[in-house]
Formats: C-alpha cells, structure tokens, sequence
C-alpha cells in the first residue's frame, strides 16, 4: 500500500532529481558555448624588442603592456602606431614600429624604473616595507606623472 507520505518522497526525490539534470545539462550547454581561449603559445612573437629581453615572449609583452596601459590610463595607439580600415571595427597595430616619440619615452622610461629600482632601492635589501616603483607609481592611471610638489600643494 502506498501511503500519501511515501508518494510525496518518491515526488520530491523525483522533483530533485529532475531540477539536477536540467541545471547540470544548462551548465554543459554554456561550458561548450564559450569560445575556445588561445593558448599563450599562440600570441606571435614579438619584433623590435629593444629594453626587454629579446626571448620575452609574446603572452609576456601583451601582459607587461597591460600593465603600462592601465598605469597611463592609455590605449595601445598612445605608444604605437594604428590604421583603421574600411569595414573593421578595431585598429590595425604596428607594434614593431618606431614613429611614435611616446613610444620613444616609454622607453627612456622602463631604463629609469629598472635603473631606480636595481641601482637605488636594491642598495637597501629586502625591506618589506619598500615597494619597488612601476609606472602607475607616478601616472597613476594618467599619461602625465602627477608627481610634483604643486600638485601635493592643491590639496
């Protein structure tokens, strides 16, 4: 005999069970929509390499440059040259090239940061406290540095 307690077990189990499998196959669904993510292995190498290492691989150089765009609150076009073309909605880059003087002084600029930081902050050792300098310690997300003693004055 089936009593309306068991009955209404069966059912839940059956409800649980039924939700899982929807939620489940849901999540499937949308693992196999994702488009496919490039291996690091297929960012092209880098030309032109002049301050990094010449070995410093393509995922590499996109990350530093991740780093200098957010520190200067720029786009890639502040350093390198672009094009647009007809019907593309994304600029094509020439990363390798050499026509921009931002391009120049960001340069000047990564010899600076490693020269303070290995000649005048490397004196002091391994201090927990001293931070080693980056862009962003200066631009802090502006493509001028902010560092002067009038701008501490406007306070």
């Amino acid at each position: 005999m089936i009593t309306s307690t068991s009955l209404k077990k069966k059912f839940t189990i059956f409800f649980v069970l039924l939700v899982a499998i929807v939620v489940l196959q849901a999540f499937t669904q949308q693992q196999q929509q994702q488009p496919p993510q490039r291996p690091p292995h297929d960012e092209p190498a880098p030309k032109n390499l002049q301050i990094l290492p010449k070995n410093t691989s393509g995922e590499d150089v996109k990350k530093i440059m991740r780093a200098f765009t957010k520190s200067l609150g720029v786009k890639c076009n502040h350093c390198h040259v672009s094009s647009q073309k007809e019907g593309n909605p994304f600029p094509d880059m020439d990363f390798a090239s050499d026509d921009k003087s931002e391009k120049k002084i960001a340069r000047k600029m990564m010899v600076m940061v490693d020269s303070i930081n290995t000649a005048y902050l490397g004196k002091i050792g391994e201090d927990p406290d001293i931070e080693k300098i980056s862009c962003v310690t200066c631009h802090m997300g502006r493509a001028t540095p902010i560092v002067s003693v009038d701008s501490l004055m406007k306070k």
